[in-house]
């Protein structure tokens, strides 16, 4: 698999929104939903959830970084240091070039020694070149499989583990991911389609939808909500409750609020990738009293009077 900064079109300095931002739009622009006849598309798709597998986790990022795993997360090949002595490598490091050249000439003893240590390192595989044992090929992988779940905020909040039917008739249980964005895809190892009798099964390539909510807009981890606040508490301050995806909870507000002004609730959005949770922004939209109110209309009309005046 190709670099995922080149896959998602980032330097390797992109911050933590331009990957996502990056990721999305690829994710809209190749979704096999979109392009069901488009080898190349499905190919691209699966390529950029890959690579957003890596550097929309944190953790991943810095190991991938650091050339701790390669493009597909898994670790790089390491602890080598004990064969020095083929091909003066320094330190005690394990020369490949010369390791490679020596098995293509025959070298070191011409008996293929160079052959015989690869293959002991990396298996039967390398010395069939990708074949199997006897030089057949190893069995094709099974097709992967496209699937969405429709999910609600309060299920992301509460991170809920649902039930799934894949388009293989199988049915699984699938947790939703803390940090997961709408759109956002998810490779479910080993269950797309079978391999065969000896072949490797496809994977799932489970896209997460979030339903709109009636009082919530997300922001990230954040949400962002109105309530409505009594005139009489706008004007002398007072308690009022605010819905959150977790229940109501009470917030104050100070004396001679404004319509629109916007409190944090700490804690009260969305989970993030690391567990901690994105906060609640609540706006304020003053209601009048339903009906005539005479003292309300005479204070109305003195505060008009002394403008003009």
């Amino acid at each position: 698999m190709r670099n995922p900064y080149d896959v998602l079109g980032v330097a390797k300095g992109a911050s933590e929104a331009e990957i996502k931002k990056a990721y999305r739009k690829l994710a809209k622009d190749f979704h096999p939903d979109r392009n069901k006849n488009d080898v190349k598309a499905k190919d691209r798709f699966a390529e950029a959830n890959s690579a957003y597998e890596i550097l929309g986790d944190a953790e991943k990022r810095k190991q991938f970084d650091r050339g701790e795993i390669d493009a597909e997360g898994k670790p790089r090949a390491t602890g080598f240091e004990g064969f020095g002595g083929f091909g003066g490598g320094r330190g005690g490091n394990f020369d490949f070039e010369h390791m490679a050249r020596a098995q293509r000439g025959g070298g070191m003893g011409g008996g293929g020694m160079g052959e015989d240590i690869f293959s002991h390192i990396f298996g039967e595989a390398f010395r069939a070149g990708g074949a199997g044992p006897g030089g057949q090929r190893q069995p094709a992988k099974g097709e992967d499989v496209a699937a969405e779940l429709s999910v609600t905020l309060e299920q992301v909040a509460s991170e809920e583990k649902l039930r799934l039917a894949l388009p293989t008739g199988r049915e699984v249980d699938v947790m939703i991911p803390r940090g997961v964005i709408d759109g956002q895809t998810i490779r479910l190892r080993g269950l797309g389609q079978s391999g065969g009798l000896r072949g490797e099964p496809g994977d799932a390539l489970l896209t997460i939808r979030i339903r709109p909510h009636p009082r919530f807009t997300v922001e990230g981890a954040d949400l962002r909500t109105t309530v409505d606040v009594p005139l009489e508490d706008a004007v002398l301050g007072g308690t009022i409750r605010v819905p959150t995806l977790t229940g109501v909870v009470e917030m104050k507000i100070p004396a001679m609020t404004s319509s629109g002004r916007t409190f944090r609730l700490r804690g009260k959005g969305l989970p993030k990738k690391d567990g901690t949770p994105g906060d609640l922004f609540a706006t304020t939209a003053i209601v009048l009293p339903e009906g005539e109110d005479a003292a309300l209309a005479d204070f109305a009309r003195s505060r008009r009077a002394a403008k003009a005046a």
